[in-house]
């Protein structure tokens, strides 16, 4: 009986990460996007970001006016600590009337691997 508790508990197992694994994101090209946007708060950006991204942190009260600053008919890849904020600051794009591709890339780290940028800092 031991046994197939076991031989169950595993196959779960298999599944789950063979799931996960369909689900992770696809490597892209920096290229791809007019920016690379970091909208975490600036001790979180000092602690380490992506090469090359601008920092426009959600939590500012003049984040809509950086926005206006940007082509909204263009692509860009936002990312944050967990992709939460990612996501707030792309539904505020929408709502500012930006058209183009939008992508959430996750976390620092997600991001980095998505895009193959190092995290630095300055």
């Amino acid at each position: 009986m031991k046994f197939i508790k076991f031989l169950v508990a595993a196959m779960i197992a298999v599944f789950a990460v063979s799931s996960l694994a369909g689900c992770a994101a696809e490597p892209r090209a920096v290229s791809e996007f007019a920016a690379v946007i970091d909208v975490r708060t600036t001790d979180e950006w000092n602690s380490g970001h992506l090469e090359g991204a601008l920092l426009i942190p959600i939590a500012s009260a003049n984040f809509e006016a950086q926005l206006e600053e940007l082509d909204k008919a263009a692509d860009y890849f936002i990312y944050c600590r967990s992709g939460n904020r990612a996501g707030q600051a792309i539904d505020r794009m929408i709502d500012a009337g930006f058209t183009g591709e939008l992508v959430n890339g996750g976390s620092v780290s997600n991001a980095s691997s998505i895009l193959g940028l190092e995290v630095v800092t300055d």
